[in-house]
């Protein structure tokens, strides 16, 4: 085993990553930047290395200065987590230039799977069946047309390239296809360095549903179920549940067999995600992409299964064998997961950023926080606005749904406009309740919009504003004739 391990990455994924090390008692190391000088993940390390500025480039992108760091630390193996370089083969590749064990699959198995293009051919080799559609060149419209008659509208533009709902376009009609392309062009160019696009056929009412898959450096390999992952906001995932209520039995064998059958494919080891869409009327499931790293939603497959995956991503790593069968595997109970963004649901869900001047998890029973905030810390532009995953367990999905609609009213925000009150009426609303939502549900069927607040909230926004502007201040109200009154002296009174 490790002594001593470097986490490339920060924030609730690095904690994560650090617990795992601490219960094999290994040693960690994180990197931070300018930003995240008094994060959290920064200050639980038993070292911490600086390694550039704010900005995501200079410092968790910057494979030189991580490598750097590794180097300095004497440390014998890096985790990617996941976002940044965790699907990065030059990165996993420096590393084992270096000496170092990159806690992950193999080089050629992330290249294999990172281009999409590239996957998809693989996929055919493998009898997986696949998403009809094509690779094409951007600028070529004049041929996109004819091939978008070909698969039927509506298609979808999507970058070969990268992930996380970038570089995407659905097209309606013809008359939207140029615009669709060039834009999609110009943001898979920006994003990652890469403008080459597939158009594909686009299934409107499809669920995304995702497998776990598992393996070991000697050859095995199994699936650990299935994740559904259909609430979707702009092509990224809000909240994900396992078991799907989609599936049936039969369906769910097929479908795990599918995935084990694709990462096999590329010899794959340690953990990776094999995604597929689903259409709910004929139960038809085709290969979307893999995900050749650790999930954000992989807590409602831990507690589904009772297996810690960070763990076992370094155990692998370490050339300890995966010990279960297929057979052997089981779910037990229900698991939710929902992502807190600090975001505006009711602008176009764009980040909110700011100081979070109140800050408390909800607990319980079978309740779960993964984070890496607490009360004061900042939120800046600088990264992805998650705040936390909060995760709920229970015997089965109706009672689980419950636990979370309690959990998330105990999880309190101010400082930051959060996505809570949205997730809520998710959970609240018929379609969710009876697993009919597919991934376009946010944007065509459900119209949400900001509820009016509370009395209680618009009490504490008051005192929140008066904390704010009076700080450092003793005297609030310079008329005000009580010397005893709580509105001179905003410390911890509440009324």
């Amino acid at each position: 085993m490790f002594n001593k391990i470097l986490i490339a990455n920060r924030g609730e994924i690095a904690i994560r990553i650090m617990r795992a090390c601490r219960e094999l008692s290994i040693k960690t190391v994180a990197v931070y930047s300018d930003a995240d000088k008094n994060s959290q993940h920064a200050q639980l390390a038993n070292e911490a290395i600086h390694i550039g500025a704010s900005a995501p480039k200079e410092s968790y992108l910057n494979i030189e200065k991580i490598i750097q760091a590794a180097k300095q630390t004497r440390v014998e193996a890096i985790h990617p987590g996941y976002g940044f370089l965790s699907e990065n083969a030059n990165f996993a590749e420096a590393i084992e230039k270096v000496g170092l064990i990159f806690i992950g699959p193999p080089t050629s198995a992330i290249r294999a799977m990172g281009d999409k293009a590239e996957s998809k051919t693989a996929m055919k080799k493998a009898a997986v069946p696949t998403v009809p559609g094509y690779t094409l060149d951007a600028g070529l419209e004049t041929s996109v047309q004819q091939l978008a008659k070909e698969i039927g509208y509506p298609v979808l533009i999507k970058a070969t390239a990268g992930g996380g709902g970038k570089g995407m376009r659905v097209v309606e009609n013809e008359a939207d296809l140029a615009e669709a392309i060039q834009g999609a062009g110009r943001e898979a160019l920006n994003s990652f360095g890469d403008e080459r696009l597939l158009i594909e056929k686009y299934l409107a009412d499809a669920h995304h549903i995702e497998f776990q898959v598992f393996g070991d450096k000697q050859g095995h390999l199994v699936h650990l179920f299935e994740r559904e992952c259909s609430v979707q906001r702009r092509h990224q995932k809000i909240s994900e549940e396992t078991p799907s209520p989609l599936l049936t039995p039969q369906l769910r064998k097929e479908m795990g067999q599918a995935a084990v059958k694709a990462a096999q494919a590329v010899n794959y080891y340690n953990a990776g995600t094999i995604e597929f869409i689903v259409d709910p009327d004929t139960l038809e499931y085709y290969f979307l992409e893999m995900n050749t790293r650790l999930q954000v939603e992989h807590p409602i497959t831990e507690l589904t299964t009772g297996l810690d995956l960070v763990q076992w991503q370094i155990r692998v790593a370490a050339g300890e064998r995966f010990p279960y069968l297929q057979e052997q595997l089981t779910q037990h109970g229900h698991a939710i997961e929902c992502r807190v963004y600090a975001e505006d649901p009711a602008n176009g869900f764009l980040p909110s950023t700011g100081e979070l001047l109140q800050y408390v998890e909800p607990r319980g029973p079978g309740i779960r926080v993964d984070s890496g905030f607490r009360a004061g810390d900042e939120v800046t532009h600088f990264y992805d606005p998650l705040l936390a995953k909060l995760i709920v367990h229970a015997e089965n999905r109706e009672v689980a749904i419950q636990k979370m609609q309690a959990a998330l009213k105990d999880f309190v925000v101010h400082g930051v406009t959060t996505n809570i009150d949205f997730m809520q009426d998710v959970l609240a609303f018929p379609d969710f309740a009876a697993g009919s939502v597919p991934t376009r549900w946010v944007e065509s069927t459900f119209n949400w919009r900001q509820p009016d607040p509370s009395f209680e909230a618009l009490v504490a926004a008051s005192l929140t504003d008066l904390a704010i502007v009076n700080r450092g201040s003793k005297i609030v109200n310079q008329n005000e004739p009580d010397p005893y009154s709580p509105w001179k002296n905003p410390t911890g009174f509440r009324n």
